[in-house]
């Protein structure tokens, strides 16, 4: 069985392997969203099975059961796979139904959500960089604030996945007001919403004139740290080389 990452969800943006492995297998499980993203022609032929939203341990399951009878299975996450998506939960189960020796795991990278918006802002984690989800359907709220607080208290770049939903409005307002507590009211913040995607679109603002209203679960966050600055229209982090090599100084 094989794990692919499909990438953000543009075609041109599929690693040949994962590319590869979608035109190999026989079944394919995933996310009906991210089923979609899959070019048409490489599905014909195919059986397809798709889940909707929290159906996660569902579709793994099922590929499991297809991968046991014999057939060449794909499962599909957008992103990278290993990156909240589906890589971890595959291995889990597989183990606590006893076939690590029956049920051969493959796991194919791709470009994450992350690096998509990253390389779309400019360049804002050129330097350490912490990830927090703020969905609290696997993690208790008081964890994911004590993350962002450590992580903004730290001077990480902060990337910040599953900000805001119609469920969850309040917790992007306080996750601000911590990093609020260690950052600068006019540090960099870029929102990304569909990247690599229809309807993408891009945004530079500051901490404190970040339109939160435009915010939800199909957009990433990323909060700039002491050093990030904004060049041009590019959102950036620098590494240090300028000061460490005097460049420019004689």
């Amino acid at each position: 069985m094989t794990v692919v990452s499909l990438g953000p969800g543009k075609s041109h943006y599929l690693a040949p392997a994962a590319k590869a492995a979608l035109s190999k297998a026989e079944v394919i499980v995933g996310y009906k969203t991210y089923m979609e993203l899959i070019e048409p022609e490489i599905l014909a032929g195919k059986k397809t099975l798709t889940s909707g939203m929290t159906g996660e341990i569902k579709r793994c399951r099922i590929a499991i059961d297809h991968a046991l009878e014999g057939k060449n299975t794909a499962i599909v996450s957008s992103g990278d796979s290993g990156i909240y998506g589906m890589a971890g939960l595959i291995i889990e189960l597989v183990a606590e139904q006893g076939l690590l020796d029956k049920v051969e795991v493959d796991i194919i990278p791709g470009i994450s959500a992350l690096s998509s918006a990253a390389a779309l802002l400019g360049a804002p984690l050129m330097h350490d960089f912490a990830v927090v989800s703020l969905s609290d359907l696997m993690t208790s709220w008081d964890e994911i604030e004590a993350r962002v607080d450590a992580a903004a208290r730290t001077d990480f770049v902060l990337v910040i996945y599953n900000p805001r939903s119609r469920k969850r409005d309040w917790q992007l307002t306080r996750v601000r007001e911590v990093i609020l507590k260690y950052r600068d009211e006019n540090t960099p913040a870029g929102i990304v919403r569909n990247a690599a995607r229809k309807g993408e679109s891009v945004r530079i603002t500051t901490l404190s004139r970040m339109d939160e209203s435009t915010v939800d679960m199909l957009s990433i966050l990323l909060v700039g740290n002491s050093k990030t600055r904004v060049i041009g229209a590019r959102m950036v982090t620098p590494r240090g080389y300028l000061e460490k090599y005097d460049v420019g100084r004689g």
